[in-house]
């Protein structure tokens, strides 16, 4: 699952993205607020996690922007400000949460969880359906019931499918899920990705549409765990 970073300190973005990246996330990490802008209008982030104290751009305007322009990517502020009228502005003009500097990493992982929780619209840690599910908490997938452990990109990509079952995604749209900047991606690296889901899965979970991409197949995988007016799925 993709990321996107926003900090300026250097000893606190580092241990982030290791700490991040050794619980299964593709981390992309900038440290100013104009870069922090142009990376969320490319968009492909599962969330954001967001300093305000920037240089270039405060983070607060950077959220504004965003918010603005329409881009509904879950934001997660994390900052030192911890004043409640920093708490109110934030949460007004559109954060999804705020973590106060120092926090529990334990408590960052729930609450990433939680807002990308609800931005699927699921009431709980398991999105999918009655035959395919994923478990946002263990990062394990379901099948019939059978618990699988998935690897960080097998994960990012099940997770991508889920949460439009039926939708076919490009080769272009799965890749920027999975894959942060500057990691090579080889040609056929989502086919392996899929070749091995399916032996997991089941063979006609994830199907191909010759010249446009993949879907999950609608009927094994359709939302049972929307929390009551989220998004249905088709």
């Amino acid at each position: 699952m993709r990321v996107l970073l926003v900090e300026d300190d250097e000893m606190i973005g580092h241990s982030l993205k290791q700490a991040l990246a050794a619980n299964g996330f593709s981390v992309d990490w900038v440290k100013e607020g104009l870069l922090a802008q142009s990376a969320m209008a490319d968009g492909g982030y599962a969330c954001v996690l967001l300093d305000l104290g920037l240089p270039k751009r405060d983070g607060i305007e950077v959220l504004r922007k965003a918010r603005t322009a329409g881009d509904h990517t879950p934001v997660l502020v994390l900052t030192a400000r911890d004043g409640i009228d920093d708490r109110i502005t934030g949460l007004d003009i559109g954060a999804d949460d705020y973590l106060v500097k120092p926090y529990d990493f334990r408590e960052l992982l729930a609450r990433m969880r939680a807002v990308i929780r609800r931005r699927d619209g699921a009431a709980h840690s398991v999105i999918g359906g009655n035959d395919v599910q994923l478990d946002l908490t263990t990062r394990e997938v379901l099948v019939q019931g059978e618990r699988s452990q998935l690897s960080a990109r097998e994960f990012a990509l099940l997770h991508a499918l889920l949460e439009r079952p039926g939708a076919i995604l490009s080769r272009d749209q799965l890749e920027s899920r999975i894959y942060g900047w500057g990691e090579e991606v080889s040609s056929n690296a989502v086919d392996v990705l899929i070749h091995g889901m399916r032996r997991k899965l089941g063979a006609d979970t994830i199907r191909n549409v010759r010249g446009l991409g993949w879907r999950i197949a609608p009927e094994r995988a359709a939302s049972v765990n929307t929390a009551p007016g989220g998004p249905e799925a088709h």
